[in-house]
């Protein structure tokens, strides 16, 4: 299974996103591979608001209404229990601009044994996850 993270997902939608190329051609060979894949509702958060703070309110519920729909990324969701460990990672990446949204992400892949996530964000590898692509 593959942790999608919000740029990748950013640069999926917003064909001016500079990693925008790079992230469609990855995403297609994750569909070739039927590579399960999972996000969280905090990446999904993360991720509609830059799409409506970037393009329109319009685009990004539109985005919304098609990841919820598609069942492409299983959606996972954090017990309080899974934050409150979230808060581990932000004391001990302090000065490393990690945000308390991919803390999370560390502990739900934890959880559920995944080891792989799509990501331009270096925070991943520095917390011990392979970074792709």
């Amino acid at each position: 299974m593959m942790f999608v993270d919000t740029g990748a997902l950013f640069a999926r939608y917003d064909p001016r996103d500079a990693r925008h190329q790079h992230a469609t051609s990855f995403w297609e060979l994750l569909a070739e591979s039927g590579e399960p894949l999972a996000t969280s509702n905090f990446v999904i958060s993360e991720l509609l608001t830059l799409l409506a703070r970037r393009t329109t309110y319009a685009f990004a519920a539109a985005r919304a209404k098609e990841i919820y729909s598609s069942g492409e990324c299983e959606i996972l969701r954090p017990t309080a229990e899974v934050e409150t460990k979230a808060v581990i990672y932000l004391e001990l990446y302090q000065g490393h601009q990690v945000s308390f949204s991919d803390c999370v992400s560390f502990v739900l892949m934890e959880r559920e044994g995944i080891r792989d996530v799509f990501a331009f964000d270096q925070h991943f590898r520095q917390a011990g996850f392979v970074v792709h692509p």
